[in-house]
């Protein structure tokens, strides 16, 4: 028996056996299978059984009725294809298994690897303290340079205070 199964976010695995001859799909609650979302039509699109055949027709949708992402009035939808209602995706099941009933490669998500294992079995390379310069011992030569630089203002200070009194003597 062929069914519709929704695959959008937040509605993931409702479903519909289509065991009428027309099923009527859209946002409110009249349809044979509503849909509350904002971006499918009240009265999105019918479905008809004809023989074998599973045919989707648009009902002039304000968002548009797809067939594996091309825009449709109306046309025969296989097992395994996606169809697209508004924002909505939802895929034709049989009984039978099908290669096409796979999400595209193209939505494949790659996730980011961390850590090996095979790294940290054998650990890191060995880190020497004495030759990495991240920890080699720090340089006193600002520290040094500022020292004088104070050691030098501060003497020119005490010759001029000096002086200054000297002035004042006289």
């Amino acid at each position: 028996m062929a069914k519709l199964v929704v695959l959008s976010e937040g509605l993931t695995g409702r479903s519909v056996e289509l065991k009428a001859e027309k099923t009527t799909i859209g946002r409110v609650d009249d349809n044979t299978f509503p849909i509350a979302e904002a971006s499918v039509s009240s009265h999105h699109c019918e479905i008809f059984l004809r023989g074998a055949d599973v045919v989707v027709k648009d009902l002039n949708s304000t968002n548009g009725t797809f067939i594996n992402g091309d825009q449709i009035s109306e046309a025969v939808l296989k097992p395994g294809q996606i169809l697209r209602l508004g924002q909505i995706e939802i895929r034709l099941e049989t009984g039978a298994p099908s290669a096409a009933s796979k999400k595209p490669l193209d939505r494949t998500m790659v996730i980011p690897q961390g850590v090996k294992m095979n790294e940290l079995e054998g650990g890191g390379k060995p880190v020497n303290f004495e030759t990495n310069k991240a920890f080699a011992k720090k340089s006193n030569k600002a520290n040094t340079i500022f020292i004088a630089i104070g050691v030098v203002l501060g003497a020119v200070i005490v010759a001029l205070i000096f002086y200054a009194f000297q002035k004042m003597k006289q």
